[in-house]
């Protein structure tokens, strides 16, 4: 249940960083924060959380990171 709460949490915090990356140029230095700026965030939410680094979190979470990037955007070129 926890890691539910955790990858929920996880979208949602990359939706604005997604909404940001697709405002921006594709590889330059906005699109690269936009991208990296919440993995020190989602490490630490690892830490305190305490689901720690097992195996079967890692594709969860990143799924959750990348949905969340990809929500983001979408509510950004359909906005316009």
């Amino acid at each position: 249940m926890k890691l539910v709460l955790i990858s929920a949490v996880v979208l949602l915090l990359n939706l604005p960083f997604g909404y940001w990356r697709a405002g921006t140029r594709r590889f330059s230095l906005g699109w690269f924060l936009a991208v990296h700026v919440p993995v020190p965030l989602i490490i630490g939410l690892r830490l305190v959380s305490g689901i720690g680094w097992q195996m079967v979190t890692f594709p969860i979470l990143i799924g959750a990171f990348f949905e969340g990037q990809l929500l983001g955007g979408l509510i950004k070129t359909n906005r316009k």
